[in-house]
């Protein structure tokens, strides 16, 4: 059972790299979320093409030429090209560009709430230095 898995289809044994299932017909490649990837031999400029054409089981060239056909369509071409940019990822198990921007805007988000919370209250000694400044929890300092 090495090198196999179930289709999705017809839970029938095949192949682990198989693209179409020999039972039911059905492809299965496109379903598989680790072959959505952007990091292939073939790619040229953001490899989204690449990520394309080997995740459906496309020719490169026919996924490029479908690219510049939708350019001419509202410029739908570049905005795909740019959205799947930003969803794929690089490498297979690595955040995808969309994602890592996500989450730096979510940690930002989290340090403006944590700044903006109220302070603890200040204690003033008498040589005018804030007493919370350089006490050390377990220290000679009150």
């Amino acid at each position: 059972m090495d090198g196999t898995r179930k289709c999705p289809y017809c839970a029938e044994d095949i192949r682990a790299e198989a693209i179409r299932c020999p039972y039911c017909r059905s492809r299965i490649a496109a379903l598989d979320p680790a072959r959505w990837y952007r990091d292939h031999p073939e790619r040229r400029l953001g490899g989204v093409a690449a990520a394309v054409a080997h995740a459906l089981a496309l020719p490169l060239t026919a996924v490029r030429v479908g690219f510049v056909v939708l350019t001419f369509l509202h410029l739908l071409g570049p905005i795909a090209y740019g959205a799947l940019w930003l969803v794929l990822p690089f490498r297979p198990g690595e955040p995808s560009r969309l994602e890592s921007a996500a989450a730096v805007l979510r940690d930002w988000i989290a340090g403006l709430g944590r700044r903006g919370g109220p302070e603890p209250p200040r204690t003033s000694r008498p040589n005018g230095v804030d007493a919370h400044l350089d006490a050390v929890p377990g220290g000679p300092l009150p």
